[in-house]
């Protein structure tokens, strides 16, 4: 096969999604025949014993302690942005300038300002780019795209969202950068709203106009930080004020016709990370579920009568996205799988030098949309983008 060309990655974080990504990384050429061979060449943090435990760890070469130095390194040729929100526009538009392709997490950053300078800081430079929304690579996802691009289900009436999660539902769970809008800059909406939006619009259309509301249930919290994942721990001495939401409804119009439906919250209990959508049309119907990713429920309306409804289909074939990559028929892969699959893309488009998507321009769309909805909340109005 020969030696294939290394692609030096540099990773700027290291918990949840750090932990991710590296795996990504890691397992890409396992199971795909990428023409480029990632290597994990520095990952750096702010914490010198956390950062050097995840080099060890997740195996990267070297580790620093101070992200500049890894813009300046000649042996890296890919930053990787999974920090907290409010770092995303320094590191990527110094990196932009840096020569840098870029990845980095969701949402693109605080602000459509802040999002606007990155996009035009990856396109002066000239470097690909990528924003990690990682459902679009779902299998089931992927095949629920190829149905209604076949038309399948025909003109398309209602996108219909929920993502629902419980972690901080216990009011002694601790304030963390999660609840701080100067360093998240919104709660569930830009945390897990944003996935869903993305859904939409990958799947769907461009929205037209919003109208939400936004609320916040428990208004403090003992301070504390992360711990790793969706873990933390606190000090129930010092209290501090939450400032972002909790929950947020969405009211949309697509600018196709559709009609949406969005519901984001943290507060809905049993519900672990359950990020769902059903899409409805004239000629049938799609639904699917994060907690069952590798299922996709289809009803078509011209199956014979006494025989209509939902079927499930399990997207392991190897007529589906990415499956045959795997295993055998029924044989499920998971949640780290998306991440495999969008590295897989990012790293082809820089081999082939075409820019891959999701990438800055749909974050700028997505975070417009983040921003419309907090300013329909906080108005009380109809906002269109």
């Amino acid at each position: 096969m020969g030696v294939k060309p290394k692609i030096r990655i540099g990773m700027i974080g290291y918990q949840f999604m750090g932990k991710a990504h590296s795996h990504a990384y890691r397992d890409l050429p396992f199971y795909f025949d990428n023409p480029l061979e990632p290597e994990l060449t520095v990952i750096a943090g702010r914490n010198e014993e956390a950062v050097k435990e995840a080099q060890q760890k997740m195996g990267w070469l070297s580790y620093e302690t101070d992200w500049h130095r890894v813009l300046a390194r000649d042996d890296v040729d890919v930053i990787d942005i999974v920090t907290p929100n409010h770092a995303h526009a320094e590191i990527a538009i110094a990196a932009a300038e840096a020569g840098k392709h870029i990845i980095t997490e969701k949402p693109l950053a605080l602000t459509v300002e802040e999002s606007e300078r990155m996009l035009e800081a990856v396109q002066k430079n000239n470097v690909k780019h990528m924003i990690c929304h990682n459902y679009r690579f779902v299998p089931a996802v992927q095949m629920a795209k190829q149905l209604i691009e076949q038309g399948r289900i025909g003109r398309i009436f209602h996108f219909r969202a929920n993502y629902l999660q419980d972690f901080i539902i216990d009011p002694n769970f601790p304030l963390v950068w999660r609840l701080k809008k100067e360093v998240s800059g919104s709660g569930a909406l830009g945390d897990i709203g944003a996935h869903s939006i993305d859904l939409a619009r990958f799947l769907v259309g461009e929205l037209k106009e919003v109208t939400a509301m936004m609320e916040t249930f428990v208004k403090e919290r003992p301070i504390g930080e992360m711990t790793g994942g969706l873990s933390a721990k606190g000090d129930t001495s010092e209290m501090g004020e939450v400032t972002v939401d909790d929950a947020v409804a969405i009211l949309a119009r697509f600018e196709n016709g559709t009609f949406g439906t969005f519901e984001a919250t943290r507060f809905a209990g049993g519900n672990r990370n359950k990020n769902k959508f059903e899409i409805n049309g004239e000629k049938g119907s799609i639904r699917w579920d994060m907690e069952n990713m590798n299922n996709l429920e289809v009803y078509l309306a011209d199956d014979e009568t006494g025989v209509q409804g939902f079927r499930l289909i399990n997207c392991t074939e190897e007529v589906h996205p990415y499956a045959g990559a795997y295993w055998p028929a029924g044989h499920i892969i998971g949640y780290e799988h998306t991440f495999i699959h969008l590295m897989d893309e990012f790293l082809r488009g820089i081999h082939e030098n075409r820019q891959t998507a999701p990438n800055f321009e749909d974050g700028v769309k997505n975070q417009r949309i983040l921003a419309a909805v907090e300013q329909s909340a906080q108005e009380k109005r109809w906002v269109s983008l």
